[in-house]
């Protein structure tokens, strides 16, 4: 996707002239958060005594006991895409949010020979896992977007639909990230955990809800040669954010 490789304060600076540019990217155009929530895909949060450190490998107990949910169609819902099957599922803890991916893949895109302990500005334009997430869902064009690679290049943003520009590069939430990659069965593997802190939320209640949506990108090539998939599918189709088409994410003990 073709977004431009700029540090915070000069994207700022230029995305007035820049956005316009976007018309075609699905992963970062923009689009007015108006109306209501049009979505009721279901997922559900489960509950770990003690927090862990992601290893990318699921080897926490916490894992076991979760429901994963699946998808492998495009981000219109049109097409699939079996060779990229997905799944997610999420733990939570008094203090933070877990999210686990299992990504098959045909063939891997990553930015190589770079210090991955660095954000990485445009992680898009190669094959990622994503959570787009909402804590206040009644706020719906405020959210916070996390990215991880194969190689555990990462990204975050603090998303503000009613903004130009819409995504903050500059906001951290100190997110600790691992993967793993099984050459052999062809499957890369993402554990992310995110301080609540991080998100100005102090604690989660069981039996709540917040909104979520899970994408991958993936492949080779220009964008109309990848793959973009949406847990919650968005059926233009244009963009991932569309915080309408949020799926719903509950709290469980």
């Amino acid at each position: 996707m073709n977004r431009w490789g700029l540090g915070a304060a000069a994207f700022s600076t230029v995305a007035a002239m820049i956005l316009p540019l976007w018309a075609t990217s699905p992963e970062q155009s923009p689009v007015h958060a108006d109306g209501t929530y049009s979505s009721n895909t279901q997922a559900e949060a489960k509950r770990a005594a003690t927090d862990f450190i992601p290893d990318g490998g699921f080897s926490d107990g916490a894992w076991k006991t979760t429901n994963w949910v699946d998808f492998d169609h495009d981000l219109a819902g049109r097409s699939n895409y079996p060779g990229n099957l997905t799944s997610v599922a999420a733990v939570w803890t008094d203090d933070s949010i877990y999210f686990g991916f299992r990504c098959r893949y045909d063939s891997l895109n990553m930015f190589e020979g770079e210090d991955i302990s660095k954000e990485r500005w445009e992680l898009w334009n190669r094959d990622v896992a994503e959570v787009f997430l909402n804590p206040q869902p009644e706020r719906m064009s405020h959210y916070y977007e996390f990215e991880v690679a194969p190689n555990n290049q990462w990204i975050d943003l603090e998303i503000e639909k009613k903004n130009e520009p819409f995504n903050d590069a500059s906001w951290n939430s100190g997110f600790q990230h691992a993967t793993r990659i099984d050459k052999e069965n062809h499957v890369w593997t993402a554990e992310m955990r995110i301080p609540l802190r991080s998100m100005k939320v102090q604690n989660i209640q069981q039996g709540s809800a917040w909104r979520v949506n899970f994408f991958r990108a993936a492949g080779h090539g220009a964008d109309n040669q990848r793959m973009f998939l949406a847990w919650s599918t968005i059926p233009k189709g244009q963009t991932f954010h569309v915080p309408s088409r949020f799926g719903v994410l509950h709290f469980a003990k």
